[in-house]
């Protein structure tokens, strides 16, 4: 059974020190829906060699997206570029932050050799990125899981090993077939829940710095809008498309595909390294290895122009946004 961290009284001594001192602050830091909201992000320098990164999440992270993202960051000349990671099944930043939390999928989700336990990671100091993101529903993770609380705690720890890491917060997406409309859910989102609700108040905090955000939800919407609107390409027609299927046939409307894990892959390299992705590679290998069923010549070329202009047009991200036209 693999060890969340070597010995649990350091554990709990590293979690009093970077946790519990500010819990009185932010239990009382959630800000009205109304609120405005002033983001602590501001832009960043590109990066000019390849960072290790560090992911936390659980399957709408998974295994195979970090490693899609090296291997584009390796074709785009960041060959140093590595990661490491903890995952589970619809896990909260709350339970991750609990070393004995049960944890749904701990053991299989973490059994390869780019596991490494997250409370020691986040506050070794060793990473120059650290990815956070929170469970799905993120309305029942800000309900009963205190969705602002913890991630101001995990803010909080990484600061304290080093001050100068990038933090991000990776803001993913919902059921496909939401009774309130996927398109809809994915344009209110970003702002009502994830930027109102979830980043408020570590934003407010100026002692926690910056954090800034992977915006996979706004990429979702933006090529939502342009199979809707235009004819898409061959095996993208529909964001059904990017879903797996179950081995019934039927089909899984959380979780992506390999043609959707590249789709964030390169939403994440795009925010790590500051450049374009058109033109980056297509055909990919999993992370054990095999190869990934690859988007067509014509829908990868879709997807990495799509990336491209959220990109430009995004705030919060690090990269400098383009006024509008």
């Amino acid at each position: 059974m693999k060890a969340r961290i070597g010995g649990k009284i350091v554990v709990w001594l590293l979690l009093a020190a970077l946790g519990f001192g500010a819990v009185a602050v932010l239990l009382a830091s959630r800000p009205p829906e109304t609120a405005r909201v002033i983001a602590n992000a501001p832009t960043l320098t590109a990066p000019d060699h390849g960072l290790r990164v560090f992911h936390l999440g659980h399957s709408l992270v998974g295994r195979d997206m970090p490693a899609m993202v090296t291997q584009l960051a390796h074709a785009a000349g960041f060959g140093a570029h590595r990661y490491e990671s903890q995952l589970g099944w619809g896990t909260s930043l709350r339970a991750h932050w609990y070393p004995d939390a049960e944890i749904a999928g701990f053991e299989r989700e973490n059994d390869h050799a780019a596991f490494r336990p997250a409370l020691e990671a986040v506050t070794s100091g060793d990473y120059d990125a650290i990815i956070l993101t929170e469970m799905v529903e993120l309305r029942d993770a800000i309900r009963w899981h205190d969705s602002p609380r913890y991630l101001s705690q995990w803010v909080e720890a990484a600061r304290t090993a080093r001050p100068d890491v990038r933090i991000y917060l990776y803001k993913t997406w919902h059921d496909l077939q939401h009774p309130e409309g996927w398109l809809d859910r994915l344009e209110n989102d970003p702002v009502a829940l994830w930027q109102q609700q979830v980043l408020a108040p570590t934003w407010a905090n100026p002692d926690l710095g910056p954090v800034h955000v992977v915006p996979a939800t706004q990429v979702l919407a933006e090529l939502t809008r342009a199979l809707r609107d235009g004819p898409g390409a061959e095996g993208l027609r529909q964001p059904a498309d990017l879903f797996r299927r179950n081995a019934d046939g039927s089909l899984d409307t959380i979780h992506l595909n390999d043609q959707g894990h590249y789709l964030i892959a390169l939403t994440h390299v795009a925010t790590l390294y500051h450049r374009p992705v058109l033109g980056l590679p297509h055909a990919l290998l999993r992370a054990d290895g095999m190869p990934a069923d690859p988007p067509g010549a014509e829908a990868a070329a879709l997807m990495q122009r799509i990336v491209d202009a959220v990109m430009r047009t995004t705030p919060n991200t690090g990269l400098p946004v383009e006024p509008p036209v």
